[in-house]
């Protein structure tokens, strides 16, 4: 039985965590009274006393929460951080198992795991395999575009999408400063800043990330099939990745996996004109935030 505390399960991620592991007979989630929240003292000891402890909290807050670990020594537990605060932190292992050969191995042993953003799963899902087969360089200058369901934004957007207050679809993050860049550069190994142009719609969950791509302006100038080729052989066995080949009607619809926790790349291309776009398709409720948090902490619970 591995005792598991949700530091943070009042929030959309921490309430989808704590569904999908109910009733499962090798958890205990040990919880919080809601009028302790706030005592240091009480998360402490609550801490001190089980094995995994999920942070779903603001970035700031899971620090404070991570500090805490800290002063217990070897009395801390492992910890799987779902906010931004730790992924791109020394001591901290990445938590996209997909990532590259060894990555599941590396969470399954990790003491400190951050789980990975949104839209970050998309794009590095997307990039690294090319950046690694050479069909992308680390310095190209690259657009990345996505749209995401309402949840991925918090308890206000949330609320103003459902009493109909916001708008049927708007961009975002204009100050093009957004928190997934840097890990988006970091794991996907790129030297240049993508431009990263974020949007939200009126529908509750689902995302597509996508990248346009003039293919004449990539090293030795590819072809769609060299992208899939890449593709199903980084991810040949992944159990929760696939690629998959592009609809005929050259559509996409980004609600198409919501309720699930896996994640799908397309490649959209127009040979005669030399340009492709690139897609991934995710629930930003599961591969994007809660089912990619308990991937990981099934791989640490194995690797325990």
């Amino acid at each position: 039985m591995t005792k598991i505390f949700i530091d943070g399960d009042a929030g959309t991620t921490g309430l989808e965590i704590r569904e999908r592991l109910a009733g499962r007979g090798d958890i205990e989630i040990v919880a919080i009274p809601p009028e302790k929240r706030k005592d240091a003292a009480a998360k402490r000891d609550i801490l001190a006393s089980v094995d995994v402890a999920i942070l779903c909290l603001p970035d700031d807050a899971a620090r404070e929460t991570v500090a805490l670990c800290d002063a217990l020594g070897d009395k801390a537990p492992r910890l799987l951080d779902a906010s931004t605060a730790h992924r791109v932190a020394p001591g901290w292992v990445y938590g996209f198992q997909e990532l590259c050969a060894g990555q599941a191995k590396a969470i399954a042993s990790a003491r400190r795991v951050a789980n990975v953003g949104c839209y970050a799963t998309g794009a590095i899902a997307l990039l690294r395999p090319l950046v690694d087969a050479g069909l992308i360089e680390p310095g190209q200058h690259l657009t990345i575009n996505a749209v995401s369901g309402y949840s991925g934004g918090g308890r206000q957007m949330i609320e103003s999408y459902e009493r109909g207050e916001a708008p049927a679809f708007e961009l975002y993050a204009l100050g093009l400063e957004h928190k997934h860049i840097p890990e988006i550069m970091e794991y996907s190994r790129l030297t240049a800043r993508p431009l990263f142009a974020p949007s939200v719609g009126n529908f509750r969950q689902g995302m597509l990330v996508s990248i346009p791509l003039g293919l004449d302006s990539l090293p030795g100038t590819p072809r769609a099939a060299d992208f899939e080729a890449a593709y199903r052989r980084h991810y040949d066995g992944a159990p929760h990745v696939r690629f998959v080949p592009a609809p005929a009607n050259g559509k996409l619809d980004a609600l198409g996996l919501n309720g699930g926790d896996e994640l799908e790349l397309y490649v959209f291309a127009n040979e005669s004109r030399r340009h492709a776009v690139l897609v991934a398709r995710l629930d930003n409720l599961g591969k994007g935030a809660s089912g990619a948090a308990v991937q990981n902490l099934e791989l640490m619970m194995k690797g325990a």
